[in-house]
């Protein structure tokens, strides 16, 4: 396997992100591979965050969050996936499967021996994290949900979808950081370079391209069973609480997709409504976080 490994200077002026960065390079099937995670807060905490990332993004997405948790009390936990951040990256794109992503973060769970875990996902953090419960139900305690989906391979997907995996498809050497303040104008300069900071050039962005592929937007798509079994999972096991944030400029993965992720998940409450957000709601992230502190009685 060909893996890359972007240079450490990359990250060297990055804005707002004081975290120290933690490496494990045994995970069970993964031994080829580093993968990076931010780790903070108490360790005696009674619950501890668990934040999962989506394309293209990685942790620095939950630097605005992070602080807050940890100032609550809290451990954050917030790895970046193989591809992303300061993991290392498979350059063939067919490494890259869901149950590659999928399997790597149940085994970082195993290795950290994380217990009473808050789940934080948005975009392809709910759409692997999601699945992640009923794998280990007795390790996860309360969600919050930003912007994701389960990926159960019915129904037919949005045009915003399949437009922008048409795009990823036709450019194959993808700006990050360009795409990043398409879809959120408020970043400065400074957040921008952070979100291309990862990937010197093309041949680091094989994780970037494959997610949008990897959408099990079909029954028999890899991943679909898995998701479809979570899904039957919450509306007849989950007993925990969960919170709800929507940016409602999302195109993709926008209000009307959370309305049907909200029927699925027992008890979901009226989710915070975001108006000027897009798909990256945690660019609002101590809106969010704060909002959720309180809804879930942690503060």
């Amino acid at each position: 396997m060909e893996v890359l490994r972007t240079p450490d200077e990359r990250f060297s002026k990055l804005v707002d992100f004081p975290f120290t960065p933690h490496y494990i390079s045994n995970l069970k099937n993964y031994s080829e591979l580093r993968l990076h995670y931010i780790d903070e807060g108490s360790r005696t905490s009674k619950y501890m965050f668990l934040c999962l990332h989506g394309q293209p993004t990685w942790s620095f997405l939950y630097r605005k969050m992070i602080p807050i948790f940890v100032n609550a009390g809290y451990r954050v936990v917030a790895p970046d996936y193989y591809g992303f951040g300061r993991s290392d990256k498979p350059v063939n794109d067919d490494v890259y499967t869901f149950d590659f992503h999928r399997n790597s973060m149940i085994q970082l769970l195993i290795n950290l021996d994380l217990e009473n875990i808050i789940l934080v996902c948005q975009d392809w953090g709910g759409l692997i994290g999601l699945t992640l419960p009923m794998e280990m139900p007795t390790k996860f305690s309360k969600l919050i949900l930003m912007n994701t989906a389960l990926g159960t391979g019915e129904g037919v997907p949005s045009s915003g979808f399949k437009g922008f995996r048409d795009w990823v498809n036709k450019t194959p050497d993808i700006d990050v950081g360009r795409l990043m303040l398409r879809g959120t104008p408020i970043l400065t300069p400074e957040e921008v370079e952070a979100y291309n900071a990862p990937f010197p050039d093309y041949k680091y962005k094989a994780g970037v391209r494959r997610f949008p592929n990897l959408v099990p937007t079909k029954y028999d798509a890899p991943g679909a069973e898995i998701s479809r079994k979570a899904r039957d999972w919450f509306q007849n096991v989950w007993s925990g609480d969960s919170f709800m944030a929507i940016g409602m400029q999302d195109p993709v993965l926008g209000p009307s997709v959370m309305r049907k992720l909200r029927k699925i998940i027992p008890r979901c409450p009226e989710p915070l409504k975001i108006k000027e957000a897009g798909h990256f709601v945690q660019e609002w992230g101590d809106i969010v976080a704060e909002r959720a502190l309180e809804h879930l009685k942690l503060i």
